[in-house]
Formats: structure tokens, sequence, C-alpha cells
């Protein structure tokens, strides 16, 4: 069994070797920057670990020996998963292993944005005391958290919203018209939320129907006192029009970790406003979701590789289906993305 890592930036790889030593697996580390040299470096994989690097129909077609493609990550945004099941080829991901350090991230960027304490830090390092800089403050109990996307994490960070005080509602696109609740919070439309929240988070995967969705008409119906934080997706946001709602005052701050192009690039426009958090993507990071993360990833591969059914995969459809994992079944108790 050979698995091949495309690419990635973690700093040790003994999580995985902990996992795929055992069974006599062949791991493989490799930094692929073109999709050519990712072809070279994965020749004779039966699986590939993917951090970064875009997995298309032409990879696919290119690794004949594939069976399995294993993301570091939830979002599986960078393969082509219809491609993947024309081919029999599982993809796996590890939906939940990052909810609390999530969620954590969400809430401490809501309240860094809030309490202006980026800004205020910048300017106790420059010899100022100043308050009206970050005026005007208020406290959390009272106000409004809005969440978009009440899945794992959404409802975590809800959770941990409602403890500070705020006023949580949320919306999500599969609560029924008209549902009161929805995984516990008071589910709105998506207007309302928009409307209601002087904090309004998002938790929603990139797809067709959410790249960009947070746009002019959206930012326009919030509040001029609302921060949006996202810790979902750079996409979901059309970045240009958070821009102008930022220089026009159209919303109060916001607060962003993920970003279509990463890095940010120096000089980005974000980069000028002092009511702007930004985070380098790290939002899934504590040492408790890094090891998760690792020893899942790899986990899935080896057992789809095996015959196994993986605890976690994005196409189960090809588990038995005539193709490069035929005769890999699903057992009983599978736990789907």
């Amino acid at each position: 069994m050979r698995i091949v890592i495309t690419e990635c930036d973690h700093d040790s790889f003994t999580a995985e070797h902990e996992v795929v030593d055992p069974v006599g697996a062949e791991l493989v580390l490799t930094q692929s920057r073109t999709a050519e040299e990712l072809v070279a470096n994965a020749a004779g994989a039966d699986a590939v670990l993917v951090q970064y690097a875009s997995i298309t129909a032409e990879v696919m077609d290119a690794l004949p020996r594939l069976k399995a493609i294993g993301r570091y990550g939830v979002g599986v945004d960078s393969v082509d998963v219809a491609a993947a099941s024309e081919r029999g080829i599982a993809v796996c991901n590890v939906p939940d292993y990052g909810t609390e350090s999530v969620s954590d991230h969400a809430i401490g960027m809501a309240l860094a944005a809030a309490r202006g304490i980026p800004r205020l830090d910048r300017g106790v390092r420059a010899g100022s005391f100043d308050l009206p800089v970050v005026r005007p403050l208020y406290q959390t109990r009272g106000r409004v958290f809005g969440i978009i996307g009440m899945g794992l994490i959404g409802t975590a960070t809800a959770r941990k919203a409602a403890g500070l005080g705020y006023e949580v509602i949320g919306y999500d696109v599969a609560a029924q018209p008209g549902e009161p609740t929805f995984h516990g919070v008071t589910s709105v439309s998506l207007d309302e939320v928009l409307e209601r929240s002087q904090v309004l988070s998002l938790h929603t995967p990139l797809t067709d129907q959410t790249r960009g969705m947070i746009g002019a008409a959206q930012l326009a119906r919030m509040r001029r006192d609302a921060i949006l934080v996202n810790t979902s997706r750079g996409g979901v946001v059309d970045v240009p029009a958070l821009v102008e709602a930022l220089r026009s005052g159209g919303i109060l701050a916001a607060a962003i970790d993920v970003h279509e192009t990463e890095p940010l690039p120096v000089g980005h426009p974000l980069m000028d406003f002092d009511n702007v958090v930004l985070t380098p993507h790290l939002a899934w990071y504590t040492e408790e979701s890094y090891d998760e993360l690792k020893r899942r990833t790899v986990a899935n591969v080896v057992d789809v590789c095996a015959g196994r059914a993986p605890r976690n995969i994005v196409n189960p459809e090809v588990l038995g289906a005539p193709g490069r994992n035929a005769g890999c079944a699903p057992a009983d108790g599978m736990t789907g993305a």
C-alpha cells in the first residue's frame, strides 16, 4: 500500500507514521508545486493525502492505481468529487475534527473586533491610551449574535456565544421555514439574520450555492454596528463588496480567518482598516485538533485501501461499486461525511 502526501506544510508526520507503519504501508512525503510534479511524485500511489493541491479528473486519470483521496480538513472543494465517483475513487475528509477549535476562534475574533483589542494593543505599543478610537464599545449581554450555517461548528459557536450573554439566532438551508428552532438555536430567515445580527458569524461550506453569498446586497441589509466574522471559506464573502461596506461605514468591523488567496497578499485592501482583525487560516488549529486531523486523514485512506469502509467518506456510493474500489463494502455503523 503506497500512500503519497502530495504537499503539506505540517512540521511533523509522526502521527501519520504511527497509523501506517503498523500495517506495513509506505508513506511518502512530497512537495508538489504543479499538477505535473504531483502526478510524477504520486506515481504508483494507492492513495494520496492532500492539503491544498487541486485533484482534477486529469490527475486521477494519470494515477491508475489511485483508490482514495484524503483531504487534510473539512472542505473538499479542491477535489473533483464527481470525477472521483465516476472513477470509483473514494474521497475522504475529516468533517468534525476542528469543531471546538474553530468555534473558539470565531468567538475570540468576534470579541477582539467588538472590543477593538488589536487596535488598542497597537495604540499602547505606540504610547497611546486613546479610548475614542474604539468607540462605541458594547457589552455582550443583550446583543444579537447571528450564525449562518448551523452545522457542528455553527452549533458549537452558538453555545459559546449564548454563554457570553448574547441572544443567538441562526439561519441554515436545512431548517424548515417557520421552524422555531434548529439544533436548539432560534431559527430565522436569511434576511432576518442579516438585519438583526450585531455579530454575524459564517459557518458554511464553499459550494456553488454559497460562493459569494455575502455580497453587496447582503451587506447592505446588515446593521451599521454589525461585525462580520468568517472562519468558514474565503469564497463565501465577496471581498470587494466587504471592503466597500467597511470603507463607507455600512458595517462596523470584520474579523476574517479565511481568504480566497492564501497567504493574503501584502497590501491587500483589508489590511488598510484598523477595524478589521485578520488571522492566517488557523482557526482549525489546536494541539488536539492537529493530532486528530493527521491520524484520521491517513486512517481513512488506509481503510479504503484495505477494503474497509472509512470513518468519513464524501462519496460512499463508490464502496462496493464496480471500479477501483470494487469489493470495499460499507461496514455496519459507517459514519458518513
